[in-house]
């Protein structure tokens, strides 16, 4: 009851469920167009998908300054990647809510001469950029936890290193100048169980770190949105309306689990 006490209280919260209600209606569309329903069904699922649009747009009201108030807190962070990332990225989310605000604006009838073709393209490329940079910051502090899960491990094995010479290949390094295809069986074989390694530290450092995973697959589900909306990787919008689902949902786990969320 407490958990859903403050998940109520939180207008994000609020928002992360229109959210999901939006996208729902995207997937249901699709899939009604697609088992051949009725126009007036079709016309009632696409009305209700942009009053929730609309909606969420009020409810993003006055949130460019919260972004603008994040990115001022990462400024100060001492890891040098973590602060460019997580900076640019705040500052694109302020731009982004911005031109949304502008163009809820527009829908509303405030600005009856806007083009809002052009507002949504230019928030989708703010939206998309803060997207990649997210993206950016997760690929970082997974290779600093596999180095240091890597490092772990290898010191609990350090007479071994220390008794054999290591590997071209255990220093990211071949061998021989060819091509993967030509590379004789042992060192195909060590490139291999190269790989294997580096894929179970990959899952040994996820599995053990939940807030790094869901944020992975949150940012991964969403950037499929601007990229779609903007033409640079159409998907459709079936898949748009599941990526966008899931993502709702797991922001949605973020907000009722605190400790789920990624931080700084």
């Amino acid at each position: 009851m407490d958990s859903w006490v403050r998940f109520s209280a939180q207008s994000q919260a609020k928002e992360r469920v229109f959210r999901a209600a939006q996208y729902t209606c995207t997937l249901l569309g699709y899939s009604l167009q697609k088992g051949g329903a009725g126009v007036e069904l079709l016309k009632t699922v696409k009305q209700l998908e942009a009053h929730m649009s609309l909606t969420r747009k009020l409810m993003r009201l006055g949130n460019s300054a919260e972004a603008v108030e994040a990115a001022k807190r990462a400024v100060h962070l001492s890891d040098s990647v973590l602060r460019l990332c997580l900076t640019v990225a705040h500052l694109n989310r302020a731009m982004y809510f911005a031109c949304d605000n502008v163009l809820w604006a527009g829908k509303a009838g405030l600005l009856p001469n806007l083009d809002q073709e052009k507002w949504s393209l230019r928030s989708f490329r703010y939206y998309l950029f803060a997207l990649i940079l997210n993206l950016t910051r997760d690929a970082y502090e997974i290779r600093l936890l596999m180095e240091r899960e890597a490092r772990s491990s290898h010191g609990g094995s350090k007479a071994t290193w220390n008794s054999s010479p290591p590997s071209p290949l255990e220093n990211g390094a071949l061998p021989y100048p060819q091509s993967s295809s030509s590379l004789p069986p042992a060192a195909l074989s060590l490139l291999s169980q190269r790989l294997s390694r580096q894929f179970q530290l990959l899952v040994t450092v996820l599995r053990s770190n939940p807030p790094l995973l869901l944020d992975l697959l949150k940012n991964t589900c969403d950037v499929f949105i601007p990229l779609d909306r903007l033409g640079i990787y159409p998907s459709g919008q079936g898949f748009v309306g599941a990526c966008g689902l899931a993502s709702s949902v797991l922001s949605i786990l973020t907000i009722v689990h605190p400790w789920l969320k990624l931080k700084p």
